[in-house]
């Protein structure tokens, strides 16, 4: 028997394309739910919960499958640095991949990042750039909250280094700071650029997605991967197997 999925914010972009790839993966929708649906009754079907609806749901759908002992994928991002901290807490007391971005393209970008960031001096200043379409809600996106976290971790700064743009005169470019620009516009599925700029050179890893069925595939591949797994947090470059950055 095929194995089966609740799929939390089943009517929204992500939610659609995964539904309609389901079947590619092997894998059976359960349960579409979305906003106005009974979010616990919904979660008793299916063997798997993967969540990709709003970062304001995430707690309940964590709660229901910790109640339910259920395995977890969680793709909804605009959680702050602080209360993912607590909400990760929490869902790893079942077995849950949690992701800023399921492609893997965008997990190799990760575990680059983390070389480079270990690699290189504070002499080079980090700065990420992010450019997604008009409709997204949320800001940075979650795969540039991960690759800000990798370079945040990398050279022992707190979420307080952090500078979201700039205006005026906001003085010299210090090297306890990190950079995040984000662009919004047309229809762009997501592209991201790390950049590492220092006197003489400036390295830069960039990823661009230009269909949202890459996030989809890698997604349910992480909900096949997931299942039987024990307890405890994982994230794509477990399931993918490809380094140690999350």
């Amino acid at each position: 028997m095929a194995l089966s999925i609740a799929l939390v914010g089943a009517r929204g972009r992500m939610g659609r394309t995964i539904a309609g790839l389901a079947a590619e993966a092997g894998l059976n929708i359960a349960a579409e739910i979305d906003m106005g649906d009974d979010l616990a009754a919904g979660l008793e079907h299916g063997d798997v919960i993967v969540d990709f609806s709003f970062h304001e749901t995430t707690a309940q759908v964590i709660g229901h499958a910790v109640r339910l002992k259920k395995p977890l994928i969680i793709g909804t991002t605009g959680h702050s640095i602080e209360r993912r901290a607590v909400l990760l807490k929490e869902a790893a007391k079942v077995p849950c991949v949690w992701a800023g971005n399921y492609s893997v393209g965008v997990n190799l970008l990760n575990a680059l990042t983390q070389q480079a960031a270990r690699v290189l001096s504070d002499d080079y200043d980090a700065e990420v750039v992010e450019m997604h379409h008009r409709f997204k809600k949320d800001a940075p996106s979650g795969t540039a909250a991960r690759l800000l976290e990798i370079i945040l971790e990398a050279r022992r700064l707190g979420p307080d280094a952090l500078r979201h743009g700039r205006e005026g005169v906001p003085g010299e470019r210090t090297k306890a700071e990190v950079g995040i620009h984000s662009l919004r516009g047309g229809d762009v599925v997501g592209d991201h650029t790390v950049m590492f700029a220092a006197p003489g050179e400036r390295i830069e890893l960039t990823h661009k997605a230009s269909d949202r069925a890459i996030f989809a595939r890698g997604a349910l591949r992480a909900a096949a991967w997931v299942h039987g797994k024990a307890p405890g947090l994982y994230n794509m470059q477990d399931v993918l197997g490809i380094g140690s950055a999350q």
